[in-house]
């Protein structure tokens, strides 16, 4: 079994551990943190078959956006600051676990991908080759209309989100351009002219005495 065989099957080991991991675990921090672990497992595996470029959007899209957003909104639903203060070092020993996993799988790419190993990786494009530029090309060239059909869909979930966010709220107050624009100042400002009031006499007489 070569070094790459044995990269491959460990990081495999690994990435079913923690998707296992993501639906069996009680604590919603912990299924967050192993499914970060997956993300970045998968994202190796990419590497290891020079789809670099997909595993470099695994990482910024899911692992440093999605995932990041998973965790805010599960440590911030049903606030209580002093249950979050109490069992933060709880999620120490998982986090630190993970943690660790990640770098030493970073290691291990690279102890691997800069030729330490001693052992010639096999399968690689020939030299002058980028394989996002290729994807890219098939991505846009064959399969043009599944991508464009995959954009509306996004575009269509994306409407539907907001349109199910703001239903019901009849009640707030939204803003109307074009009643605005047909707004006249006659309905906005109304001028009142009034006579100039004299002062009382006695008024005047008291105003020195005081």
């Amino acid at each position: 079994m070569t070094f790459h065989a044995l990269l491959f099957y460990t990081f495999a080991a690994v990435l079913l551990f923690s998707g296992l991991r993501v639906i069996t675990a009680k604590n919603p921090v912990h299924a967050a943190l192993f499914l970060v672990l997956a993300f970045v497992t998968a994202a190796g595996l990419w590497i290891l078959l020079y789809a670099e470029f997909l595993a470099l959007t695994l990482i910024l899209v899911y692992v440093g956006a999605v995932m990041v957003l998973f965790l805010f909104v599960v440590m911030m639903l049903d606030i209580n600051f002093d249950k979050l203060r109490e069992g933060f070092w709880q999620h120490l020993p998982v986090a630190a676990t993970v943690a660790v996993l990640m770098v030493a799988q970073m290691g291990l790419l690279l102890w691997a991908k800069m030729g330490f190993s001693g052992v010639v990786s096999p399968g690689g494009p020939p030299p002058g080759v980028s394989n996002t530029r290729e994807l890219g090309r098939v991505l846009y060239t064959d399969y043009l209309l599944p991508f464009e059909l995959a954009a509306v869909v996004l575009l269509i979930a994306m409407i539907a989100a907001i349109a199910l966010t703001h239903r019901g709220k009849r009640a707030v107050k939204a803003q109307d351009v074009a009643a605005q624009v047909r707004v006249r100042s006659e309905d906005r400002l109304k001028i009142v002219k009034m006579d100039a009031e004299k002062p009382d006499a006695a008024n005047e007489e008291a105003a020195p005495k005081a």
